[in-house]
């Protein structure tokens, strides 16, 4: 990842990495650049996370953040296999707790 990028991912991910990096992402751990098969990508996270490689994890995680970037929260629970556990009440609460990120 450009290590003159400093900031909140404005596009998606693949327009600020080199076509290595592109590759990487998008052959490797997002197996075929098929969204739902992002396992490895997880793993990778992790990994980076634990030895504290920073330049690995912020382009997995800029990776995840251009996956959900735009998507419903029922979109990204589906890519992700989370469970909502909310009642319906709770999760009312929250969106209207969190009203201001629609409106930006």
């Amino acid at each position: 990842i450009n290590a003159e990028y400093m900031g909140p991912l404005k596009g998606k991910v693949e327009d600020v990495i080199c076509e290595w990096d592109k590759k990487f992402l998008y052959t490797d751990l997002i197996k075929d650049a098929d969204e739902k098969q992002h396992e490895l990508l997880i793993d990778c996270i992790m990994a980076a996370n634990f030895l504290n490689i920073k330049d690995m994890l912020d382009l997995t995680c800029a990776a995840v953040a251009s996956m959900i970037k735009g998507k419903t929260p029922e979109q990204i629970r589906a890519l992700f296999n989370i469970e909502n556990d909310f009642t319906p009440e709770e999760e009312e609460k929250i969106r209207e707790e969190n009203r201001w990120c629609e409106e930006a």
